[in-house]
């Protein structure tokens, strides 16, 4: 026999208060704060003014709040997520510059160590400022738009976004939509992300060794003194660009099981020995202490038949593999797999009859005007980046813009704690 239960609620629930409360002899402080995931990262959203003016005073609070500052790789006493994409950190303010809505710092807060690092950019974070600021009401909406562009100007760079967001008719953020990225799972609402004028974010070149190929001599611990061919490129962020063919037979072995320790050191001794020749660093023993900057990737040709596909990337991150691609990596890759005479549009051309589509006007191998799109995959799927090309003052081609899309979501918001 089944018996059914029935409660009668004489009382109102009650309304949990907004403020938590603690004991007075805490020493923990907190600010407002939201988390969210934008792209393939998860990440802590901070507006500026809660946090000191000084940007040397950050560290600690930031480590605090993640749960590094002990250095423990599991950050069980924060809230990052014990790995390089959801150990990040977004810093917004409004703008006071011209043709800019609001500013954006990212800081990426090393998981395994008490360690910020301030030198880039993280185009996947970069991707959930619109929908933040938009929130946040950091933009204003005109009445009635489904569709804003939110200016962004990232400060570790000082490179411009944009982003293209769709509103919800309460002039917030519309975050439920039918598109679908690599390596998160559902659909929502698709924003274009918008790298204008990307190249030399960090140099001020986008080849700052003046070549768009080279063999870099590595001294590495495990493989002895090695040459590997390379492409430095600086375009949204720096990155060693690693022709596989050239690693050793071993190593290539091992890029499948990425996470084997004699691979990730040799990864780390050519990423190292690539800062020092990009100009970021004046020795490796300097470059080991820099770990977000440049990053690094190896490049493959596209393997099978799938459409859409030009080339084959595996990515690494403070360190270790990365789960998909990092956004700043699609813009940079895409704008290099264009330029005649990388090693990306090398393995893009490798396949007899291959051709990357073109569009807009011609001027030698290159394309201008028209976008032209690179499909580029990685271990959880394929991105497609979109370049256009320009001309620079001096009449050589430049990258006039970039644009890759992504979704984001809000998933939580209240105040972090952190202890000073």
């Amino acid at each position: 026999m089944t018996q059914t239960y029935s409660v009668t609620r004489s009382e109102p629930i009650p309304v949990f208060p907004k403020i938590t409360y603690r004991s007075k002899e805490s020493v923990r402080k907190s600010i407002p704060a939201v988390w969210m995931r934008a792209g393939t990262s998860k990440g802590l959203f901070l507006h500026r003014h809660h946090l000191p003016a000084s940007t040397t005073l950050w560290g600690p609070i930031l480590l605090s709040a993640m749960g590094s500052s002990t250095g423990s790789s599991r950050q069980i006493d924060g809230v990052g997520g014990a790995s390089s994409t959801t150990s990040k950190v977004a810093i917004v303010e409004r703008s006071s510059r011209p043709g800019v809505d609001v500013e954006y710092t990212f800081v990426q807060v090393a998981p395994d160590q008490p360690r910020i690092d301030m030198t880039g950019n993280c185009g996947n974070i970069a991707s959930g400022v619109g929908p933040f600021a938009l929130d946040e009401g950091l933009v204003s909406v005109p009445e009635r738009e489904k569709e804003i562009n939110i200016r962004i100007y990232n400060t570790n760079t000082g490179q411009h976004i944009v982003e293209t967001v769709q509103v919800a008719n309460d002039g917030s953020f519309r975050e439920d939509g039918d598109y679908a990225i690599p390596g998160v799972e559902g659909t929502a609402s698709p924003i274009k992300v918008a790298f204008l004028k990307p190249c030399g974010s960090m140099t001020g070149h986008m080849f700052p060794s003046g070549r768009h190929q080279e063999m870099l001599t590595v001294q590495s611990r495990g493989f002895g003194t090695l040459s590997v061919r390379v492409s430095l490129v600086d375009a949204a962020n720096p990155f060693v660009f690693v022709d596989a063919a050239s690693l050793p037979r071993e190593a290539s072995s091992a890029i499948a099981d990425a996470a084997d320790p004699a691979f990730l050191a040799l990864i780390e001794d050519i990423r190292q020995h690539g800062a020092v020749r990009f100009g970021l660093a004046e020795n490796v023993q300097a470059a080991s202490q820099v770990r977000g900057t440049p990053k690094i990737a190896i490049l493959s040709p596209a393997s099978g038949t799938v459409d859409g596909v030009d080339i084959e990337v595996k990515a690494f991150s403070m360190g270790k593999p990365h789960p998909s691609l990092q956004l700043t990596g699609a813009v940079c890759l895409g704008a290099a797999t264009i330029i005649h005479g990388t090693i990306a549009w090398d393995l893009a051309h490798i396949k007899e009859g291959k051709e990357i589509p073109k569009h807009g006007m011609s001027l030698g191998d290159h394309q201008i005007a028209g976008a032209v799109p690179v499909g580029i995959r990685h271990s959880a799927g394929v991105v497609h980046a979109e370049t256009v090309l320009g001309i620079d003052r001096k009449g050589a081609i430049d990258v006039d813009r970039v644009a890759v899309y992504r979704t984001a979501r809000r998933l939580f918001e209240g105040r972090v704690f952190y202890r000073p």
